[in-house]
């Protein structure tokens, strides 16, 4: 319960789902957590079930592709808790749409949010922990569409395959100075906004071999173990987890 002991996170997009896991699981290990979400009820509500007195998980909201936000979280993390030792660049949207009518609005939204957002906060995220020394770890969320084409998400499929390469890339940048960075890439998840749909958990059911599609718990233990001291020798990697999907890739149409 104290492998995190000490350690301060930022976690953004995690008032519900996966990211809200994520957090939830970091504070249950002992880590002090800046919980991040665009909508501030979500990111008040998700602090506060985590931690009603919020002294190891502290609520801020507001959009993490924007630039001047995310530095003033990378601050908010060092004066709150003293410093920043783990980012987790969960924050992502979502756009569907049929490739020959997808519009230049949803197309740079999504690429704002996923690929702008997610390399920003790494900057920053880097740039202080270089500050402070010590190193520090670093997840980005991709997702199975970044391996597998998936249809009508060719923009979105395209941002979560570059957020890969972002990971891979950045080894070359991070690791002189002890940092590690590393992605996971979800398959079907069972999150508030997927279990929206009646027939996505008996759909994945069927053509998931592991008989199941995740649940944000899949997710979040994956992803502690990415951002633990246990994985300090691991860094430019993604994990896939999604129950052995993209082996076999059955359309879900």
């Amino acid at each position: 319960m104290s492998a995190f002991q000490d350690k301060v996170a930022i976690v953004t997009g995690a008032g519900q789902g996966i990211g809200l896991e994520i957090c939830r699981q970091l504070v249950a290990a002992g880590a002090r957590v800046v919980l991040n979400d665009q909508d501030e009820t979500l990111a008040v509500e998700g602090a506060a079930s985590i931690d009603p007195i919020g002294e190891q998980c502290m609520a801020l909201a507001g959009d993490c592709s924007d630039a001047r936000l995310i530095r003033a979280m990378v601050q908010t993390a060092v004066d709150r808790f003293g410093k920043l030792d783990i980012v987790v660049a969960n924050a992502g949207i979502t756009l569907f749409g049929d490739f020959f009518t997808y519009t230049p609005e949803a197309f740079q939204r999504v690429m704002q949010v996923n690929l702008a957002g997610t390399f920003f906060l790494a900057q920053a995220a880097a740039n202080q922990m270089v500050r402070q020394g010590g190193g520090g770890s670093m997840l980005l969320m991709s997702s199975v569409t970044g391996h597998q084409a998936h249809k009508d998400l060719a923009a979105y499929g395209m941002s979560k395959a570059a957020i890969q390469m972002l990971a891979r890339n950045l080894v070359v940048e991070l690791s002189p100075h002890g940092i590690n960075i590393n992605s996971i890439a979800p398959g079907a998840t069972l999150t508030e906004r997927t279990l929206g749909d009646p027939e996505y958990e008996a759909t994945w059911q069927r053509i998931t071999p592991m008989g199941r599609a995740a649940t944000v718990q899949d997710i979040g233990q994956a992803a502690l173990f990415l951002v633990s001291d246990g994985a300090r020798h691991i860094t430019g990697q993604t994990l896939v987890i999604d129950g052995g999907w993209s082996c076999v890739s059955p359309s879900p149409y």
